[in-house]
C-alpha cells in the first residue's frame, strides 16, 4: 500500500496537484498514510476527519437534511464530503470515505463492511463507488478503505494501478 501511496503523490507532484482527504470510518488513515511519506507535504494539502454528523456538517457543508433522508453511509453523503472538501481547502483532487467497520452498526440494507467513497477534482465530475467488504473485522475493512481510497484518487490522475 505504502508503494502506491508514494506512486501518488509523486504523479500529484509532476502535475503540480494538491489533495484533501475527506474521512469518517477510517479516523485519518488515508491522511496518515500519504502524510507518513517523505515529501508529502508538497501534496497533501490538509485532511478532514468527520466521524460525527455534525462534524460532516460543519467541516464539509454536508446538509444535515442530506444526512437525515439518506444517511451518513451513502453516495449522497460521501459526494457532499468531497465536494465540501474541495470548498474547504485549496486542494485539486479530494477523496471522501463514509462507512461501517463494524463490529456492530450495521443492518441489512447497510452491512458492516459497506463503504462510500467519493473523488472529487475541481472542475470536473465527482465519482462515487460503494464497495461491500463484508464482515472482516474493523481493522481490516479500514485497511481495504484506505487502499482502495489511494486507488481511486490514482485512478482520478488518470493512472491504472496495479492489482
Amino acid at each position: 500500500m505504502r508503494a502506491e501511496a508514494t506512486a501518488l503523490l509523486d504523479a500529484c507532484k509532476a502535475v503540480d496537484l494538491k489533495i484533501v482527504t475527506a474521512e469518517s470510518c477510517t479516523g485519518g488513515l488515508v491522511a496518515g498514510l500519504l502524510t507518513d511519506i517523505p515529501g508529502s507535504s508538497s501534496v497533501v494539502e490538509r485532511g478532514f476527519v468527520t466521524y460525527s454528523n455534525e462534524a460532516k456538517s460543519e467541516c464539509l457543508g454536508v446538509p444535515e437534511g442530506l444526512i437525515a433522508a439518506h444517511g451518513a453511509v451513502s453516495e449522497e453523503v460521501a459526494r457532499a464530503m468531497a465536494e465540501g472538501a474541495l470548498r474547504a481547502s485549496h486542494a485539486d483532487l479530494a477523496v471522501s470515505v463514509t462507512g461501517i467497520a463494524g463490529p456492530g452498526g450495521g443492518s441489512a440494507e447497510k452491512p458492516v463492511g459497506l463503504v462510500h467513497f467519493a473523488l472529487a477534482r475541481r472542475g470536473g465530475e465527482t465519482l462515487a463507488r460503494a464497495y461491500r467488504y463484508g464482515d472482516l473485522g474493523r481493522s481490516m475493512v479500514r485497511l481495504r478503505t484506505v487502499a482502495d481510497a489511494i486507488g481511486l484518487l490514482r485512478e482520478g490522475l488518470g493512472e491504472h494501478p496495479s492489482p
